[in-house]
């Protein structure tokens, strides 16, 4: 559904081209936001594990010769029955929501044709990945209404379970919201190695929150905290057929500003093995995981303990303690079961010895003004300015700070994988021992990181991935010379 604001943003997004884009606020205050929310009616109750979690359909190339896999897809709304008996328009990458996965390999590339074909202007960002500027789907490199860009992805990092999604500059969290987004998968021979498992027990799992009117159409407004429906794969509290054996869900938290904590019904414990960038070092075995926008998670659960009957739930639990279900895992057959976990998965390799240091300090207006901006480093963001230049080559050493005291940040980096390397002044966890382009700073909170930046030069952005907070202003731009 094109909206006013939707149209307006959409102008603002092209005049920014050659203005500054220290002139895009938000176009939704607070207050509009609260006031749109208590005039949008609820739909009916959802009556939940009533449908089966749809997976996700892989995306076919139109061509593969030349050893270069290429893709024809067009953005374009489409109607899907998202709740029971309701109709809702949704944004998507060819029909497909949410978009189609795309598997690569490591060194084959992977070439697009992304048309656009809505009337505000998109930006495809492959979340995650390490490649040149033209083709890193930056805010301000838009693609117009009824235009065409070519996007090359050289898929010459390791294996990781990557997303992509649109990146409009002050139009990314709306579009996003309303369904452009999809994973994307690299694979390699170190991760075919491993006795992990295997095709149809390698499951994409998407999760994402949302808010529908009575109509079950999708509401937007900025900065919503009342998005209390949870979607998986695109349907809400699904349930999904298993057999008593071992599955790996590569988890991707889609949602705009939603942070999951994630754990399974009784006291069942999940190992982790994946992270952004790939497989952990170790596998993890954890009561719980924490997941935040933009963040990925691979894990491994083993049915083979639970009885044929057995209903297993997959969690959310909130900050106060309460839990909601939000999949249900069924077991209701046997299978055999060829693939463990072995105690190594990777070796990563030693850090560099750092040549620079910098800090980043991330905040937001939390005081209830209208008209709240979002800032890095006390600026908002604006294509013209750069922010940081980086020599090529260089392995630096990043301390991002949030400098709030209620609003929780996460922090994300175009262009290159990172590792953290402390946590408020502690080692971080096993979770975080891996590979991370997304990395959770919340109130208070400081992370060291370190990047090295061998692979391309020219501009890139790195920003919150709360992505109401980057509309906001809280983005901005290094140049690796």
């Amino acid at each position: 559904m094109v909206t006013r604001r939707r149209v307006l943003g959409a102008g603002l997004a092209t005049a920014a081209v050659a203005s500054t884009g220290a002139a895009l606020v938000p176009v939704l205050t607070s207050k509009d936001a609260a006031d749109t929310a208590a005039k949008a009616a609820a739909p009916p109750p959802i009556v939940p594990f009533q449908t089966a979690m749809p997976l996700i359909p892989v995306a076919q190339p139109t061509s593969t010769t030349g050893g270069v896999d290429r893709y024809d897809i067009s953005v374009v709304t489409a109607t899907k029955q998202i709740l029971p008996g309701l109709n809702t328009q949704v944004l998507t990458y060819g029909g497909q929501f949410p978009g189609a996965t795309i598997k690569a390999r490591k060194n084959r590339p992977v070439v697009i044709h992304q048309h656009n074909g809505l009337t505000v202007p998109v930006a495809r960002h492959l979340h995650g990945a390490s490649v040149e500027p033209y083709s890193d789907g930056g805010p301000m490199d838009l693609i117009a209404p009824n235009s065409t860009r070519v996007y090359t992805y050289p898929n010459q990092q390791p294996h990781a379970s990557l997303w992509y999604h649109d990146h409009a500059h002050h139009l990314e969290s709306e579009n996003v919201y309303r369904g452009l987004q999809g994973s994307y998968l690299i694979g390699d021979d170190v991760e075919d190695a491993l006795p992990l498992p295997k095709d149809a027990y390698d499951v994409v799992v998407q999760l994402r929150d949302a808010r529908f009117d009575a109509a079950g159409q999708l509401v937007y407004t900025m900065g919503d905290r009342t998005r209390t429906t949870v979607l998986t794969n695109g349907v809400p509290y699904p349930y999904f057929e298993v057999a008593a054996r071992k599955y790996r869900f590569r988890l991707a938290n889609t949602s705009n500003q939603r942070f999951f904590t994630l754990r399974l019904s009784g006291n069942t414990n999940m190992i982790q093995i994946g992270s952004d960038g790939g497989l952990l070092p170790a596998p993890h075995t954890t009561p719980s995981l924490f997941i935040t926008s933009g963040e990925r998670a691979d894990i491994v659960i083993d049915f083979s303990t639970f009885a044929i009957g057995t209903q297993i739930f997959l969690e959310s639990v909130a900050s106060n303690g309460t839990a909601e279900q939000i999949l249900r895992f069924d077991v209701t057959h046997t299978a055999t079961d060829p693939s463990s976990i072995p105690p190594v998965l990777r070796t990563l390799p030693p850090l560099p010895t750092p040549t620079a240091q910098r800090t980043i300090v991330m905040r937001m207006d939390e005081d209830g003004r209208p008209n709240p901006q979002a800032f890095m480093d006390d600026k908002v963001y604006d294509h013209n300015r750069i922010d940081q230049h980086i020599r090529f080559g260089a392995s630096e050493v990043w301390t991002v700070t949030n400098a709030n005291t209620r609003a929780p940040h996460n922090f994300h980096m175009h262009l290159v994988q990172f590792r953290v390397i402390e946590r408020n002044g502690a080692a971080p966890g096993p979770a975080e021992a891996g590979l991370k382009d997304t990395v959770a700073v919340m109130p208070g909170e400081t992370v060291k990181l370190q990047a090295t930046f061998d692979t391309y030069a020219g501009e890139f952005v790195y920003h919150c991935h709360m992505l109401d907070h980057s509309a906001m202003g809280m983005m901005a731009t290094m140049k690796i010379t």
